[in-house]
């Protein structure tokens, strides 16, 4: 398992096989052509995970900002241990 914490607190584990798994690599390229695919990229990588991301940056209102939900994703995607995998 890959632990991580993105810059914003939020505290993740991967399971290393799903970065080993062709079907999530295909689904990262296809990620850059149609961001429409970015829950099911998410759903992959974090799983029930997901839920509580958003939680932790939902705003007072109740909207998961899309900004706050790029950023989260991209400190995920930069965590060293994620990058070495």
């Amino acid at each position: 398992m890959i632990q991580g914490k993105t810059n914003s607190g939020f505290q993740f584990e991967i399971d290393e096989n799903q970065l080993k798994n062709y079907e999530f690599v295909e689904l990262v390229a296809e990620v850059d052509e149609n961001e429409l695919l970015m829950p099911k990229l998410l759903k992959m990588l974090l799983g029930d995970q997901v839920k509580a991301l958003k939680d932790h940056i939902r705003d007072e209102s109740g909207i998961v900002p899309i900004e706050k939900m790029v950023t989260e994703i991209k400190d995920i995607f930069e965590n060293a241990q994620v990058k070495n995998s």
